[in-house]
């Protein structure tokens, strides 16, 4: 069992890494176990260490990364793909497609001192995405090469991370709360990476709401699982409070428990 150390290597594709492009940290797991707060956190976290800029992608359909960060988000990439779906000649006298969508897409990018938010929205509807998809595919490659980190707030599936990047992660988090249940959706979300075409360079877990000591139960499920958990957040009171007050994870001050925890985990996995 190995607490605060990194993962092996998961090469399901041979893909050189440009050194133009950004390192990526990616986090999947179930609804409800806090992964988007994490991420919240890690952003915060680079932020405040100056690791920046940051592309924060907000992938999961049920998108609250921003409300989290206080940002109001009020066009997602999905939107821009049915819209232009419902009327692929709306695109303006003179104007090539691809260079509309992008520009759309542009627009829709959430710009802040430290960092950019992309939330890419709704899942596809009925009908052929290819061409739109593989425009807005190309646009974002070429959007990474402008940050130092991109942030991927995902789903508990891996389509949107093997379709919405150039197919690498540097750091994939999976993130479970202190249930046997959130690291059974681990071990599936595990098992699927072998099925994509997705580079991830190192994973672990993470464990949120974590006590002071892991059960010895919970402890053999992780070792079925074989990934090391990478990091431990506590309870942490201030999070719900921010919550109730509809505040940005943000301004968490630096001595919060979670705050603290994820600066650890984060000195540990992904040194400046």
């Amino acid at each position: 069992m190995l607490i605060l150390g990194l993962g092996g290597s998961k090469n399901y594709v041979n893909q050189k890494q440009s050194p133009s492009m950004s390192k990526i940290i990616a986090f999947a797991g179930k609804g409800g176990v806090g992964k988007t707060t994490v991420a919240s956190l890690v952003i915060r976290h680079l932020s405040k260490t100056g690791r920046t800029p940051i592309l924060a992608v907000d992938a999961d359909p049920n998108s609250n990364l921003g409300e989290t960060m206080g940002i109001e988000v009020e066009t997602t990439v999905g939107d821009i793909r049915e819209n232009f779906m419902r009327d692929p000649q709306g695109v303006p006298s003179g104007m090539d497609k691809t260079i509309y969508l992008e520009t759309l897409v542009e627009q829709a990018l959430i710009e802040k001192p430290a960092f950019d938010l992309l939330v890419m929205g709704r899942q596809e509807g009925q009908g052929c995405y290819c061409m739109v998809n593989n425009i807005l595919n190309n646009f974002t490659d070429r959007l990474m090469v402008n940050y130092s980190y991109m942030v991927v707030d995902n789903e508990a599936g891996m389509e949107h991370l093997s379709r919405r990047t150039s197919g690498r992660v540097d750091m994939l988090y999976l993130v479970s709360d202190y249930s046997l249940r959130g690291l059974r959706a681990l071990r599936r979300i595990n098992e699927m990476l072998e099925s994509l075409k997705l580079t991830v360079e190192e994973l672990g877990i993470i464990v949120t709401r974590a006590p002071a000591e892991l059960s010895d139960t919970f402890l053999r499920e992780v070792d079925e699982i074989g990934l090391p958990i990478l990091g431990l957040i506590p309870d942490d009171p201030a999070l719900l409070d921010f919550d109730m007050e509809k505040r940005s994870l943000l301004e968490l001050p630096d001595d919060s428990l979670s705050v603290e925890a994820v600066g650890r985990m984060l000195n540990e996995t992904c040194p400046a």
